[in-house]
């Protein structure tokens, strides 16, 4: 399973050859580093460690700047590792990895963080209908979660109940995402449909090939 780390660029919508608006997500894809490659004799596994985004000096630990003088690179912010024989078999320590991987109209999985919506009601966080559905009577209660409990038989909260909490800020995966265009000069990758994360956020491009 072959992939890059890249950045969230910006939403926006292009027109097909029938007029359709499309709307399309621009990701800036690589340039990446092959920082380590790990092997089943030394690590126990395959994989292959890409490193994106430079980094500054000062902000980078002395064990960290020892690894990527060993790969003959600049520190990077961003490191992922991915797996899979034929991917890893076809790189050395120290090569770049960039857009040019993919293929315009293959399909891809991109995964990235959310965005956090700190601490929120089951009305937003679960699409609750409020108590009693905002009928008469109610007052200033109709957002709230109504009964979570069982009785005195189990006399407990269930768990996993749905209730009030942090909502976003979580890894999520979107699967199935067709790449329309490949810009391999300017290292940019642009998607049919939606990615997770605001913009400029870290995202992970993957092809199950």
């Amino acid at each position: 399973m072959s992939g890059i780390i890249g950045k969230k660029i910006a939403m926006t919508s292009l027109f097909d050859e029938n007029g359709k608006n499309i709307p399309v997500t621009i990701v800036e894809a690589g340039p990446c580093v092959v920082t380590q490659v790990r092997t089943v004799e030394k690590d126990g596994y395959v994989a292959a460690q890409l490193g994106f985004d430079d980094a500054k000096e000062k902000n980078t630990t002395n064990a960290l700047k020892g690894h990527f003088k060993k790969a003959g690179s600049t520190p990077k912010r961003k490191l992922v590792e991915f797996y899979g024989q034929e991917f890893v078999d076809s790189l050395n320590l120290g090569d770049e990895v960039n857009v040019e991987l993919f293929n315009e109209g293959e399909f891809v999985s991109i995964t990235g963080t959310s965005k956090g919506k700190g601490f929120q009601g089951v009305v937003k966080r679960h699409g609750f209908g409020g108590v009693g559905q905002a009928t008469h009577g109610q007052h200033n209660r109709l957002r709230a979660p109504g009964s979570i409990g069982a009785g005195s038989d189990p006399s407990r909260v269930f768990k996993g109940m749905r209730m009030a909490g942090r909502m976003g800020g979580k890894q999520v995966t979107v699967q199935n995402l067709k790449v329309l265009k490949v810009d391999t000069e300017k290292n940019l990758l642009i998607v049919k449909g939606a990615i997770p994360g605001p913009k400029n956020s870290y995202v992970i491009v993957r092809r199950w090939k």
